[in-house]
């Protein structure tokens, strides 16, 4: 994938492995990215990230599939979910890529945000 993909899922998976070749089969996908906290497969301009959970999270508390969206600002994003009856999550991560951070929708949905830095 040349271009950045703007939208997907992430999907935290107990078994990265198993649930990878699930996605890559059933939906002729490719192997983008692997590491051994997550294996990122895409085609045809979506992406989906099976990841390992970033720590031990009550069900309750946290979806197994969380949408990315790419936005301008991250700032401007927050505060405009929180607007809406969704509420900014703490926290924020980068790598060289983009940076994220999370927020929830009114019903406690999760959604990464991502904002692309070059």
């Amino acid at each position: 994938m040349s271009e950045m993909v703007k939208f997907g899922a992430i999907i935290y998976a107990k078994d990265m492995q198993a649930l990878s070749e699930f996605y890559l089969k059933m939906f002729d996908l490719s192997v983008l990215h692997k590491t051994d906290k997550l294996v990122s497969i895409g085609g045809g301009g979506f992406n989906v990230v099976v990841h390992a959970p970033p720590e031990e999270i009550p069900e309750r508390k946290f979806n197994a599939v969380k949408l990315y969206i790419a936005v301008e600002s991250l700032n401007t994003a927050k505060s405009k979910a929180e607007g809406l009856g969704g509420k900014a999550l703490k926290g924020e991560w980068s790598n060289s890529i983009f940076k994220v951070c999370n927020i929830a929708d009114p019903e406690g949905n999760h959604i990464q945000l991502r904002e692309f830095l070059q």
